[in-house]
């Protein structure tokens, strides 16, 4: 049987959904996935980017990532999303990429494939639940199987207690976070099979 394809895609702009996403792949690989990790493509003016030095710094760290593409939402039979907070909901440059995705998406290419979400916000009440609902209203529009990890492990009290998908505050992500992203990725891996077949 082959592998499921798991696409691990992240916007992240100083690094801590970066750091979600390595995690992921990671899990994902280990429970038996082929994986390609993807960022989204940065929508920010080069000037913005450049005039904060953290950001500049993520930006320049994660040169050699491959931006997603529909290719890879095609390609994929699961989707590890992982985006900061902006207000509420995912941030622009996430909202951009799934803009581009009418096409994939007219072809019923998303259809049929899970979805889990994850991310972060500058503080605990800055709308991290609100983000993964978005992402998972999204989902819904796709036709994709959303597998959040509810209160299913050990690991996802531990790192907060969020059963929509991991959260953090920005900057924050220690062991606990680690293995509740790592079971989350395995979960939808799991999954995966399933709906897969």
């Amino acid at each position: 049987m082959a592998k499921p394809k798991i696409a691990v895609i992240y916007y992240s702009t100083y690094g801590t959904n970066h750091a979600v996403a390595e995690a992921a792949a990671k899990a994902a690989e280990a429970a038996g996935a082929e994986v390609r990790l993807r960022k989204v493509r940065e929508t920010a003016p080069e000037a913005v980017v450049k005039g904060q030095e953290a950001w500049k710094a993520q930006a320049d760290k994660t040169a050699n990532i491959p931006e997603a593409t529909a290719d890879d939402m095609e390609w994929a039979d699961g989707y590890f999303v992982s985006a900061p907070t902006r207000f509420g909901v995912m941030a622009s440059q996430m909202r951009a990429f799934i803009d581009t995705l009418g096409g994939v998406w007219m072809k019923g290419a998303l259809a049929n494939k899970t979805l889990t979400a994850t991310t972060s916000a500058q503080n605990a009440h800055g709308g991290q639940e609100a983000t993964i609902l978005s992402m998972y209203t999204t989902a819904m529009h796709w036709g994709s199987i959303i597998v959040a990890p509810g209160f299913t492990d050990q690991s996802i009290f531990d790192a907060g207690g969020n059963p929509y998908g991991f959260s953090t505050t920005a900057g924050v992500f220690d062991d606990k976070g680690k293995a509740a992203v790592a079971f989350q990725a395995k979960r939808l891996v799991e999954f995966t099979v399933k709906v897969r077949g």
